[in-house]
């Protein structure tokens, strides 16, 4: 199994560009906002939502690592301790 360790400024980041990218598609499809007005504002939350996504997405599938069983961690553990003797 992969996991990825993810900060917490690292998930709220992600959560932020979510949020950016789903306002601009909703300012987009709204109508309250003059066409100019409205087109610009939702391309505008969309660029930032998808530009700040790309090094999200680098940072936390860049980072995984399989994770090994409780047996081979300590396995390894004693290999190293043993080594140093």
């Amino acid at each position: 199994m992969r996991t990825a360790q993810v900060s917490l400024p690292t998930i709220g980041m992600i959560a932020g560009t979510r949020v950016a990218l789903g306002a601009g598609l909703g300012l987009l499809f709204a109508d309250r906002l003059t066409p100019e007005k409205r087109c610009a504002a939702g391309w505008a939350l969309v660029a930032v939502g998808a530009v700040t996504t790309i090094p999200l997405l680098v940072e936390v599938f860049g980072s995984r690592r399989e994770t090994r069983n409780c047996e081979s961690q300590e396995r390894e553990s004693l290999e190293a301790v043993s080594a140093l003797s």
